[in-house]
């Protein structure tokens, strides 16, 4: 699988000023449907691993970060959407997973709703703005209704990719 999954390549920054746009963290490869989880823990655990894969790094930093940022509290955002993320040092550039869960899990969201649709996000550790305009970027994604709608109905990984860097445009 990680022969297939490589890092997203930056879009060009127009008259100087720096836009962040989901396909700068989100590769095709790295959108994923039908992924079976029981729980929170293991679905974290699973990205965990997925991305340790693209990013040659040990897949228990990834997985450590992650559950230790869930322990500050939950990042299911509402409407069945979630956004795990962690700044790790190792991390060069931000990246980012896209998953559709086969079922929805309870992730502790703040509607109390079970979550299918998790957007994984890593960013380095320094600067820390990075990670919010990252975070921002795919939370202002994940709130549109049409583009939930899509990710929902998508018939495939492919399909699962094109609806999520679309919502830029719309």
């Amino acid at each position: 699988m990680s022969d297939r999954m490589t890092q997203p390549q930056p879009s060009a920054a127009k008259k100087g000023v720096v836009r962040v746009d989901i396909a700068d963290f989100l590769a095709p490869a790295c959108a994923i449907a039908d992924v079976r989880a029981p729980d929170k823990t293991r679905l974290l655990q699973d990205l965990a691993r997925r991305a340790a894969a693209v990013l040659e790094l040990p897949e228990e930093t990834i997985a450590e970060a992650l559950l230790k940022r869930e322990e500050v509290g939950s990042t299911g955002t509402g409407d069945g959407v979630a956004l795990p993320h962690a700044r790790i040092a190792q991390v060069k550039k931000p990246f980012g997973m896209l998953a559709r869960l086969r079922q929805a899990i309870d992730f502790e969201a703040i509607d109390g709703k079970p979550v299918d649709l998790v957007f994984m996000l890593l960013t380095p550790a320094n600067p820390p703005g990075e990670q919010l305009n990252t975070l921002a970027c795919a939370a202002r994604a994940l709130r549109k209704p049409d583009v939930l709608a899509r990710l929902r109905a998508a018939a495939s990984a492919e399909e699962l990719f094109a609806a999520i860097t679309s919502a830029a445009t719309r």
